[in-house]
């Protein structure tokens, strides 16, 4: 079942568009049927490879097949324009497996006391949490610090489009029935990634981007290892907190690490954004140690850490099992099996990503004239899957225009995703603390973590400001 589930989330996830989530969602009726452990092993090789596999895409097109693997595209793609599609790969691959492992223990060791900590977050806590990330957007702006708040700023204009959080009325919906859904930032993502890339390959001419990928170097060298090790723990690490803080998930992870580990190497060469594998490391490190950090309040507190925890979740009450304390004490053999599959599967993925490493770099080399019809196909697919709607098609169009016209003026897209994914947590739980303390920020002011938080965010904020300044001191 371990080997199944790896082999079906690697396959689902290189695909844009197609999230762990909803691969999680669509097979987990096929688990009803088997023993508890059975299930989880298929569904947890299903989470753990999805997750992984979105790096693959990132790395090659330019187009991240999770929401969680958007970081990996900075320096993974630069790479792989760079003719070292297979290093890139390598680096993921075992990022990946260092973080996903390190969760693992994390959570076989140190679950309870983490959990605890986890559930200090409240409503003040979460939008401190989010204010923090949105932050971020300074640091992955690019040479214009301006472009990119302007461009984060879009994304969290777009957020508010649909449903209101708290009173459930529409707004911006400008009359049309479709949009109280709200705009899936996953299609927003795909055209914004994919759509958009096509089409400034096109405006280049399609022919020319060609690039000699060196298949040679897939298995990291001891030089690369040691160079990646500190910021591959320290993501890790990270990570782990992240994903066991519930709703956070790995998408929010990868950005705090990536922007995390940027800070921390400001000197690196080559450049973060211009193909440092630092970068790949830090992202695919802390989006797979989320996965084992999610399972921390599941199994312990019965609380989903994020969207696939709370599909896991629903396939234990079907075997009649209710996650929390009860769990440990009544199902432990089920408990350990869950430990001892969920870092086989991290094996496996580390096994296979390596032995495959070589055959998906040679993507590139297909003809650039047919597999970019092929990827806008697939975008499409992937686009239509989230619900089955078709305007989730046409904003993964519009998103892609809009995309490629930013492009065009040096726009940086990141931080329109990422202001897309935090502008709601920011919002609903904003709202929820003023509600809370009768429209007083006192809620937030009386609250020791999310002060801290929030002075983190200040530090995040003003860092990349700082640093500039020091340099043209020193200089």
């Amino acid at each position: 079942m371990i080997v199944i589930g790896v082999v079906v989330g690697l396959t689902m996830g290189s695909l844009p568009g197609m999230t762990a989530t909803m691969t999680v969602a669509v097979l987990v009726s096929f688990t009803f049927g088997m023993e508890p452990a059975q299930g989880m092993m298929l569904l947890l090789g299903i989470y753990g490879g999805a997750l992984y596999a979105g790096s693959i895409p990132a790395i090659l097109i330019r187009t991240p097949g999770t929401p969680s693997a958007a970081a990996t595209v900075f320096d993974g793609f630069p790479l792989a324009e760079q003719g070292k599609a297979g290093r890139a790969i390598g680096i993921a691959t075992v990022a990946s497996f260092v973080g996903g492992a390190m969760s693992v223990v994390f959570l076989a060791l140190l679950a309870p006391q983490i959990a605890t900590v986890a559930l200090a977050f409240g409503s003040p806590e979460y939008f401190a949490l989010a204010v923090f990330g949105l932050t971020i957007i300074a640091s992955i702006s690019g040479d214009s610090v301006v472009k990119g708040l302007l461009s984060g700023l879009l994304g969290m204009l777009l957020a508010t489009v649909g449903l209101d959080p708290n009173l459930g009325f529409p707004r911006f919906s400008l009359g049309f029935e479709a949009l109280t859904a709200g705009i899936q930032f996953i299609a927003v993502m795909i055209g914004l990634f994919g759509i958009a890339e096509g089409l400034n390959r096109y405006r280049a001419g399609i022919e020319t981007t060609e690039v000699e990928q060196d298949l040679t170097s897939v298995l990291p060298t001891l030089e690369d290892l040691k160079n990646i090790r500190n910021v591959t723990l320290g993501s890790g690490l990270a990570g782990t907190f992240i994903g066991s803080i519930p709703g956070a998930g790995g998408d929010i992870a990868s950005f705090v690490t990536y922007s995390e580990a940027k800070r921390w190497a400001s000197d690196a060469t080559p450049p973060f954004g211009e193909g440092n594998v630092l970068g790949v490391a830090a992202a695919e490190s802390g989006n797979n140690a989320s996965t084992g950090g999610a399972l921390i309040p599941t199994l312990t507190l019965g609380i989903p850490g994020d969207s696939v925890t709370a599909i896991l979740i629903g396939a234990l009450l079907v075997h009649g099992l209710q996650p929390g304390p009860g769990l440990f004490r009544d199902e432990p053999g089920l408990v350990y099996a869950i430990f001892i599959g969920f870092f086989l599967v991290y094996v496996l993925i580390l096994v296979f990503g390596l032995i495959g490493a070589r055959y998906w770099a040679r993507l590139i080399d297909f003809p650039a004239m047919y597999l970019w019809p092929c990827i806008f196909v697939l975008c499409v697919v992937g686009a239509i899957a989230l619900r089955g709607n078709l305007l989730d098609v046409w904003v993964m169009l519009g998103a892609g225009v809009l995309g490629y016209l930013m492009r065009m003026d040096d726009y940086p897209l990141a931080p329109m995703v990422l202001g897309l994914i935090l502008a709601p947590i920011a919002e609903s739980n904003l709202r929820r603390s003023l509600q809370i303390s009768n429209g007083s920020l006192d809620v937030i002011y009386t609250s020791p973590l999310a002060m801290v938080i929030l002075a983190l965010a200040v530090l995040s904020l003003f860092s990349p400001f700082v640093r500039e300044l020091v340099g043209r001191y020193r200089a």
